[in-house]
């Protein structure tokens, strides 16, 4: 069995919607106190009715270092510190390289690389202080493992967050902090919704396991890398896509 991480503090950035609601979700029915950090209060006090258990919220952009200093008090504020820091926030406009301008490359890289960072050197303090700390950064297969058209500057950003890692693992180790990241491949979340069942249908059939990946399954490895037993885990990434990655054409898959 594993040790219980109820009563623990976790600080999940991009709470409100999609994979990091179900990581808080997971966290939170495990008994952990846990903090939802977004941009948009109506969609944080959703989540977080939705949610059971010990959920609190806070307004924060990661992409500023001065409101990542301040979620990390508002946590240690009300929950007495930090054990866990799930640095989920990301966003994922499409913009082809023709197309793609200075604002559109800045916004992407400041939401995904540098809100991961400033998430991560706001919260250091007290994820040391806590004798467990364990940060879990939701990267992605697209950049590090795959690519798609449109997305080539997210996909920049998620290989940049397991660059950073590495070496952050490496600083973090003396304090017994660790570092890794979960790389989700097709999920379904609300942002699905309205692409319609074709597009569904399309995403489904290019995985062996014949279907999409919940917000749920995300977190449950998230819960993995921030137990105790996982302390002698960092530096290190974990896949969780169905075996999306895994065929080498389209006919492996038809030969299923």
């Amino acid at each position: 069995m594993f040790t219980s991480i109820a009563g623990r503090s976790v600080v999940v950035t991009g709470g409100s919607r999609g994979i990091g609601r179900g990581i808080a979700g997971v966290f939170a029915s495990a008994g952990a106190r846990v903090l939802l950090v977004g941009r948009d209060r109506s969609a944080l006090d959703a989540a977080a009715a939705s949610l059971e258990g010990e959920v609190a919220t806070v307004v924060a952009d990661v992409s500023d270092r001065d409101q990542c200093d301040h979620m990390a008090e508002v946590a240690v504020e009300r929950h007495g510190g930090i054990d866990v820091l799930c640095a989920n926030a990301g966003i994922f406009p499409s913009a082809r390289l023709t197309d793609m301008t200075p604002d559109d490359l800045e916004a992407v890289l400041a939401t995904n690389f540098k809100g991961t960072v400033f998430a991560v050197q706001a919260c250091l303090r007290p994820l040391t202080d806590s004798g467990h700390g364990r940060i879990v950064v939701t990267s992605s297969i697209t950049g590090p493992i795959t690519g798609y058209p449109g997305w080539s500057h997210y996909g920049a950003s998620k290989a940049a967050q397991l660059g950073f890692l590495r070496t952050a693992a490496m600083e973090l180790a003396p304090s017994r902090v660790t570092i890794n990241a979960v790389m989700p491949g097709n999920v379904f979340t609300e942002g699905l919704d309205g692409l319609g069942q074709e597009y569904l249908d399309g995403m489904t059939a290019s995985i062996p396991q014949r279907r999409l990946g919940s917000t749920a399954d995300i977190g449950y490895a998230a819960l993995f890398f921030a137990s105790d037993e996982a302390g002698y885990i960092t530096g290190q990434t974990l896949v969780v896509d169905g075996g999306q990655v895994l065929p080498e054409s389209r006919q492996a898959l038809d030969e299923m």
